[in-house]
C-alpha cells in the first residue's frame, strides 16, 4: 500500500470525525444526544440501521463464509432481508408508539424497576462482548492491508472512535453511517468489475469456482440454520435496544414502518454485490485455510483496486464496520445514563447528567476495546460473533418484544423466560459437549436460541388465558402512558428538531461533496481505470446537490428579501 493510500485514509477519517464532532452542540439534553429529538428522518434512520447490522460481520465474517462457502453467504443475509419485512410491518411502529428513549426506559414501565435492573446489567454485559466482536474486524481489516499489528490497530480505532460518540451522539453516528455507507457502495461498485477482469470475466470465473460453491446450502449452513437465522434476525434487528434506537428516534410510527422496509430492501440487493470480491478471490488464491480466510475481501481489494482507491477502499471498510461500534456505545451509555442514573440522582442538573452520559461512553469504549483485544483467544471472530448471537439475542430481546403486544404477561413470567433460556443456551453450548458428547450444529444451535424463549411465551400466555389471570401490569401500564408527557421526555421544540435535522441534511451533502472530490481527484493519480473511479466521482457529487435540502435553503432566501426595507 503506497502513500497516495495511506493520505486517503487519513483524510477520509478527518472528515468523518470531524463530521461527528460538529454535532456537539445537537447533544444538550438525554433525548437530542441519545434519540436525536425525535427528528431523525426514516432514510437517514434506514440507512444506520443497515450499516449498524450490515457491517459488524460483512467483510471478515460473511467474507469468509463467501470465499470458503460460496453463495451461501449471501443466502444468509437474505435472511436478514425477510425479517426486516416482519419488522417493519409490526415491531418497528409498535417500538414508535411507546415514545421512549431506550427499550430500557419500555421495560421499566411495563414490568417495573427491577425488571429492568436485570435486563440492563444482562444487556450491558452482553453488549460489551458483541461490540469488542465489532471493533476486531476493524483492526483485522488494517492488519491485511498494512502489516500494522492487530492489538495496536484495536486500541488506536476504539479510542477514535469512542471520543466522536461520546461528543456528537446519536446525530454523529447517524450521519457518519450515511457517508460511510455511500462511500463504501461506490469503492463495492469498483472492485467487483476489476475483480471479473482479474479472472477473465464472469465467464472465466464461472468456469474456475469450486463445485458446489453456488448452493444455497452448504455445510453447516443448512435450511435449519436459515430457518433459525430469520427468528433470531427478527428477534435481534426487532428487540436489540441499540436497534430499537432507530425505531424511537424517527417521528412517527408510519415512518418505523419505513425504517424496518428500508433496510429490508438494502438488503436484497447489497449482499450480491458486496459478497462477490471474496467469491473471485477463491479462484484467484485457493489456498487460504483457517483464520486466513478472513482477510480474503481485503487480499481481492488489494490485488486489483487501483492507488489510491485501495486506502479509500480500507478507509470505508473501517468506518462502515465501527458503525456497529459506535452504535453500541450510544445506546450502552443511553441505558446507563437515562435508566439508572437518572433515576438515583433525580434532582441532577442536566450539565451534569449530559457530563455522566459522554464519561459513560468512554468507559464503554475502554472495556469494548479491552473485549476486542481478547478475540482471538475466543476462537475467532465467526466463532464469537454467531454464538454470542445464537446464545443471548432470542433470551435476551423476544420477551420484551411479546410484552410489546401482550396484555396478559407479568414481570415474573418475561424475566423467568429470559433467565431459563439463557440457561439452558449456555447448557447446550458449553456444558453438554463435554458432560454428554453432545454437540450442536450451528443450524440447530440458532434454532434453539429462538425456539426456546418463544415456545415459554407462548405456554405462559395460554396459561394466562385459561387461569383468567387479569391485565393489572398492562393497565397500570397504560396508566404510567397517559401520565407520560411525550413533550418533556423530547425536551426539543419542534422548531429545534428542524433546525438539527436541517442541520443534518447539511453535514451529509458536504461530507458527501468533498468524498465525491476526493474520489474525482484519486482518479487523476490512478494508473488504471480512470474513467471508472472519475466516474464514481463525479456521480457522489451529483448526489450531493440532490441531498441538499434546496427547498429550506429558498426559503431562506425568500425571508431574507423579505425583510430588506
Amino acid at each position: 500500500m503506497g502513500s497516495i493510500d495511506i493520505w486517503t485514509i487519513l483524510i477520509f477519517s478527518l472528515i468523518v470525525f470531524i463530521t461527528g464532532l460538529s454535532f456537539s452542540r445537537t447533544g444538550s439534553n438525554i433525548k437530542s444526544f441519545f434519540a436525536g429529538g425525535g427528528a431523525i428522518p426514516w432514510w437517514m434512520s434506514g440507512l444506520s440501521l443497515f450499516m449498524s447490522f450490515f457491517s459488524a460481520g460483512t467483510f471478515v465474517v460473511w467474507g469468509s463464509i463467501a470465499y470458503t462457502n460460496g453463495l451461501v453467504a449471501i443466502s444468509i443475509q437474505w435472511t436478514m432481508c425477510i425479517a426486516g419485512i416482519i419488522i417493519g410491518l409490526t415491531i418497528a411502529p409498535m417500538w414508535n408508539k411507546t415514545r421512549v428513549v431506550t427499550a430500557a426506559q419500555f421495560i421499566t414501565q411495563r414490568l417495573g424497576y427491577n425488571t429492568q435492573k436485570l435486563y440492563t446489567f444482562l444487556f450491558l454485559i452482553i453488549s460489551m462482548f458483541t461490540t469488542g466482536a465489532f471493533l476486531y474486524p476493524v483492526a483485522k481489516i488494517i492488519e491485511v492491508s498494512t502489516g500494522i499489528s492487530l492489538y495496536t490497530n484495536i486500541i488506536v480505532l476504539g479510542l477514535l472512535i469512542t471520543i466522536y460518540t461520546a461528543v456528537g451522539g446519536l446525530w454523529a453516528v447517524i450521519v457518519t453511517d450515511v457517508l460511510q455507507f455511500i462511500v463504501l457502495s461506490t469503492a463495492v461498485l469498483i472492485v467487483v468489475p476489476l475483480a471479473f477482469d482479474k479472472v477473465d470475466g464472469i465467464t472465466g470465473f464461472l468456469s474456475r469456482i469450486p463445485e458446489g460453491h453456488f448452493d444455497f446450502f452448504s455445510g453447516e449452513y443448512t435450511v435449519i440454520f436459515m430457518i433459525g437465522m430469520i427468528l433470531y434476525g427478527i428477534t435481534y434487528i426487532g428487540g436489540n435496544w441499540a436497534y430499537v434506537q432507530r425505531y424511537t428516534s424517527v417521528a412517527k410510527p408510519s415512518d418505523a414502518r419505513k425504517v424496518g422496509w428500508f433496510f429490508s430492501a438494502l438488503y436484497i440487493i447489497s449482499p450480491v454485490i458486496w459478497m462477490l470480491p471474496p467469491m473471485i478471490y477463491r479462484v484467484v488464491n485457493p489456498e487460504l485455510e483457517g483464520f486466513a480466510d478472513e482477510g480474503a475481501y481485503l487480499l481481492m481489494c488489494r490485488e486489483v483496486l487501483p492507488q489510491g482507491m485501495l486506502g479509500l477502499m480500507l478507509g470505508a471498510m473501517i468506518f462502515a464496520t465501527s458503525s456497529s461500534v459506535n452504535t453500541t456505545l450510544n445506546i450502552s451509555a443511553g441505558v446507563l445514563t437515562n435508566d439508572i442514573f437518572k433515576k438515583i440522582f433525580s434532582q441532577s442538573t442536566s450539565r451534569i447528567t449530559m457530563m455522566f452520559a459522554r464519561t459513560a461512553t468512554l468507559v464503554f469504549g475502554i472495556l469494548t476495546i479491552i473485549v476486542a483485544l481478547m478475540v482471538p483467544k475466543m476462537g475467532g471472530i465467526v466463532e464469537v460473533v454467531l454464538s454470542v448471537g445464537a446464545i443471548t439475542g432470542g433470551p435476551l430481546f423476544l420477551p420484551p418484544i411479546w410484552a410489546l403486544f401482550s396484555k396478559r404477561q407479568k414481570a415474573w413470567s418475561i424475566l423467568g423466560v429470559t433467565i431459563i433460556s439463557l440457561v439452558i443456551n449456555v447448557f447446550f453450548k458449553f456444558i453438554s459437549p463435554d458432560l454428554l458428547d453432545l454437540s450442536l450444529t450451528r443450524g440447530l444451535e440458532m434454532i434453539l436460541g429462538a425456539s426456546i424463549p418463544a415456545g415459554l411465551l407462548f405456554i405462559s400466555e395460554v396459561y394466562f388465558i385459561i387461569t383468567g389471570s387479569g391485565q393489572a401490569g398492562y393497565e397500570h401500564y397504560m396508566e404510567i402512558r397517559k401520565e407520560y408527557n411525550y413533550s418533556d421526555n423530547f425536551e426539543l421544540t419542534n422548531e429545534v428538531s428542524d433546525q438539527t435535522n436541517l442541520h443534518g441534511r447539511r453535514v451529509i451533502t458536504a461530507g458527501v461533496l468533498v468524498i465525491g472530490l476526493l474520489v474525482f481527484g484519486l482518479s487523476l493519480l490512478t494508473d488504471y481505470a480512470q474513467l471508472l473511479v472519475g466516474s464514481m466521482g463525479g456521480m457522489i457529487c451529483l448526489l450531493a446537490l440532490l441531498i441538499w435540502p434546496w427547498s429550506s435553503t429558498m426559503l431562506s432566501f425568500l425571508n431574507i428579501k423579505q425583510k430588506k426595507p
